[in-house]
């Protein structure tokens, strides 16, 4: 079974858009698919799916209020797919105890038997249940927006996932973790100013055996990255400021799955109450899902560790796509214009809309220089 976590650090960019259809995809080309939705406590996968609101999900079950877990799994209309409803009955992943956590791991691992595909839906942020569940594949998927706020917090989600993987690697009592203790201790501040490459040598002095554990199960970790409500191909750019930084601080390597344009026919698609690729398949947005679905089937299962010319060659591609998927919203527009099906006025007001974007990232932006300048002046490594 091949489990594909999605995570995005941040809510709002489309991370269950892309679950839901990345889950009609697999299972329109025969894969037995179960989609599951751990954003618990802000349940909304399945208005993307367009399935009717779950009566009972995870929290029914973690509440024992059923015993069996295969009473949650619910059949859709969509063959090959089933789905797990996350519910509200739990106010949020932060509730979850070890005990909850284990068992529903325990659960859904269950699922192999009839299972091709496992997909789940993390909820947004960077809470330790998020980077578990994320962790139980070595290929999560990360979802970021080019929106400055987005790029920042895909690249704390990953710092956060490779810092609990240290964590996890080191047994307690050992002087690895009691490194990571007093780090913690001291006031690190979440790990903000800490940089993968400059701990390594330390731990590898205080324990051998442990900086080893670390490194063989860092070297298997191959996180994936799209880029989602992408406006014209300069947006795509950001995806290399991710892997930059990835690289030179937290020596993790990532792979580029591609990007997604923003298209206003998954509003529709969503009142329609049918996922996108369902609702109009040869649209952009539907013909990306189908490409990125393509990439991650041919890509072998989950011990594949890329190297850096495969790496390479991943964001190349990602770029190419990003130029040719452009050209053909271009042309989409023109033939609306040409047909009458869009007005004058509609493409007026979907530039007012990204000129309002635009404005709003220039202000991100300028707090975020502000935030930087202050924190020089107070002598911090930025």
């Amino acid at each position: 079974m091949r489990i594909i976590p999605i995570a995005s650090g941040k809510g709002g960019v489309g991370k269950s858009l892309v679950s839901a259809n990345l889950g009609v995809a697999f299972a329109q080309v025969g894969q037995r698919v179960v989609l599951a939705d751990l954003d618990l406590g802000a349940s909304n996968l399945h208005l993307v799916l367009g399935h009717h609101a779950p009566q009972m999900g995870i929290g029914t079950y973690l509440n024992k209020t059923k015993s069996n877990f295969s009473d949650v799994i619910a059949e859709t209309n969509i063959r090959g797919l089933r789905f797990i409803p996350g519910d509200n009955e739990i106010p949020g992943t932060a509730n979850l105890s070890i005990t909850q956590r284990k068992s529903l791991v325990k659960q859904l691992l269950d699922l192999k038997d009839n299972t091709d595909i496992l997909i789940l839906d993390l909820g947004a942020g960077t809470h330790q249940s998020i980077l578990d569940f994320f962790l139980l594949s070595n290929q999560g998927i990360v979802v970021s927006a080019p929106s400055v706020t987005a790029v920042l917090n895909a690249y704390v989600f990953l710092k956060n996932t490779v810092f609990r993987l240290m964590f996890n690697s080191f047994a307690k009592g050992s002087p690895a973790r009691n490194y990571l203790e007093k780090i913690r201790k001291d006031g690190s501040g979440g790990h903000h100013k800490l940089y993968i490459p400059k701990m390594l040598p330390e731990i590898k002095k205080l324990d051998p055996a442990s900086h080893e554990k670390f490194i063989k199960r860092l070297e298997t970790l191959n996180p994936r990255l799209i880029m989602n409500m992408v406006d014209e191909p300069k947006n795509a750019d950001v995806a290399m400021k991710i892997r930059r930084s990835c690289e030179e601080y937290l020596d993790l390597k990532i792979e580029h799955m591609g990007i997604i344009y923003r298209d206003i026919i998954q509003d529709t698609a969503l009142a329609s109450r049918l996922p996108v690729t369902l609702y109009k398949p040869q649209s952009l947005l539907s013909q990306a899902i189908y490409r990125i679905a393509d990439k991650i089937l041919q890509s072998p299962a989950d011990d594949y560790s890329p190297d850096d010319k495969q790496i390479e060659d991943s964001f190349q591609e990602a770029e190419m796509e990003a130029e040719i998927d452009f050209d053909s919203k271009m042309e989409y527009v023109e033939e609306l214009l040409h047909s009458g099906a869009m007005k004058k006025g509609d493409l007026l007001e979907t530039i007012k809309s990204q000129q309002l974007e635009i404005s709003k990232l220039r202000k991100e932006i300028n707090l975020i220089r502000l935030k930087l300048s202050r924190a020089i002046q107070q002598g911090y490594k930025v």
